[in-house]
């Protein structure tokens, strides 16, 4: 079925229609991805501490829960990061730029 037909048949418009765009300066752009790129890294820093504890005799069941509770909550933030609020971007990227640092330091 065409996105015509399914539109007309729905009698609605396509969800792309009710998007608002702007315009993005290349710094603005890097900026963004900056943050992004911090975001990851604090996964990725989880991701070696879920990593080290598993393969553990006895592995903490609490590190390990707070360590996939940590990446989730990365996974939120960068999911509701807004590329035009950039005050939340630059927070963004210093806030997880620190934490992976923590992370890494053993100091989560």
């Amino acid at each position: 079925m065409s996105e015509a037909s399914v539109t007309e048949e729905c009698g609605d418009r396509s969800v792309i229609s009710h998007l608002q765009g702007f315009t993005w300066s290349t710094g603005e752009s890097v900026a963004y991805e900056a943050a992004v790129e911090a975001i990851n890294e604090a996964v990725g820093a989880f991701s070696a501490v879920i990593a080290a504890e598993e393969v553990k005799k006895n592995p903490s069941q609490r590190v390990l829960e707070r360590a996939r509770a940590g990446q989730a909550a990365c996974a939120r933030s960068r999911e509701q990061l807004d590329p035009s609020d950039h005050v939340a971007v630059a927070s963004a990227r210093q806030e997880f730029s620190a934490l992976s640092r923590r992370i890494r330091q053993g100091r989560w």
